[in-house]
């Protein structure tokens, strides 16, 4: 006889949400979220929920390869224990290595079952250091005039942590919209992110001008290419302030080779760049080599960024946070999940698995 904890079905289906306005980084903009939102149901009908962020520019998936992955693991998911969970989470590392959002789709919508199961919010779960978080929120490429606009309205919602987008081929441009920014938002901390854009050259000279206006961030994000151990080495050893290695890291041999080469001072943990399991590693690893955590994530909806947070907050000890992405989304097709005020982002009233259900 099947355990109650047994997969009883694995569906998929398309989740398109449109952006209040296109997200911008370096690499490019989007203007439609188009993630997968993946439910398990065991064998009681408890149902467990997770959502899939495939991001070309990043992660190097598209939502049709993740709808592949899916359909070719759907059989062998079905009729496992989500008990034996970080069996399941080997067993997919061998069938769908390149498609770590698929992973933490999947990941996520087992434990969440097993924990909802088990009347266990996923706070808990993870440790209950905390449940709480502050975030960021983010400023995306654009014009100065956008710039300032977007820093208005952060101040406006009470958050206190400024994350700016870099690296648009226009150093002076990137120059003047921090500058602009650090004027309307004089007393809030900035944190610069290049995802990937910068030479190690350019990326010090970014940071000498902005000495000369004063301005000190208190991180550099991803500036230089992924593989560039050299120059993300160079800009944090010489830059003037903290480096976080994120598209470089993507598996905890990443996050060993960052230490081994002392080429950043932070790791930005991302669920979808790796999968619930491999972040685990990626945490303790980090913890040894005395290197600092940071939360973040993709173009993600509630559901995948309050199990971020609930990652973050129940294992403790993440020093950046930045959780920010339901804030561009043009609607929410969720309930549950955090409650935010201002920056902070509170977990305490979760009280199964992650707490997010579709609202339909």
């Amino acid at each position: 006889m099947n355990s109650p904890a047994t997969i009883r079905s694995l569906t998929y289906e398309a989740l398109d949400i449109p952006l209040r306005e296109p997200f911008g980084i370096a690499g490019g903009a989007q203007a439609v979220a188009q993630n997968i939102l993946v439910t398990i149901e065991l064998a009681d009908g408890t149902c467990g929920y997770g959502e899939a962020a495939p991001f070309h520019v990043v992660n190097g998936e598209t939502q049709a390869s993740a709808m592949q992955a899916l359909a070719s693991v759907r059989s062998g998911l079905e009729g496992a224990d989500v008990r034996e969970w970080r069996r399941i989470a080997s067993w997919l590392q061998t069938q769908i290595g390149p498609a770590p959002s698929v992973r933490c789709a999947l990941e996520t919508a087992i434990l969440d079952a097993l924990t909802r199961q088990a009347h266990i919010p996923l706070w808990a779960f993870f440790g209950g250091a905390s449940t709480q978080l502050e975030t960021d929120m983010t400023i995306t490429t654009g014009s100065v005039a956008q710039a300032i606009t977007a820093a208005q309205d952060i101040l406006a919602r009470g958050i206190r942590i400024i994350k700016i987008k870099v690296g648009a081929d226009d150093l002076a441009l990137d120059v003047e919209r921090i500058a602009s920014i650090h004027t309307v938002a004089l007393a809030l901390p900035l944190i610069l992110d290049g995802n990937c854009a910068f030479t190690s050259d350019t990326a010090l000279q970014l940071l000498a001008a902005l000495q000369a206006h004063a301005i000190t961030p208190i991180l550099f994000e991803q500036p230089v290419p992924r593989d560039d151990w050299d120059g993300l080495r160079q800009v944090s050893q010489s830059g003037g302030v903290p480096v976080a290695a994120d598209e470089s890291v993507t598996c905890a041999a990443d996050a060993l080779h960052v230490f081994q080469e002392q080429a950043a001072q932070v790791v930005n943990i991302k669920l979808m760049k790796c999968g619930i399991v491999e972040a685990l590693d990626i945490v303790a690893l980090c913890r040894v080599a005395n290197l600092q955590l940071m939360i973040g994530g993709m173009v993600e909806s509630m559901l995948a960024m309050t199990m971020s947070a609930c990652f973050a907050a129940g294992l403790g000890g993440f020093r950046y946070i930045d959780l920010d992405t339901p804030l561009f989304l043009a609607h929410n097709p969720f309930t549950g999940g955090f409650q935010q005020t201002g920056g902070l982002l509170d977990l305490a009233h979760i009280t199964a698995g992650h707490g997010v259900q579709p609202a339909r």
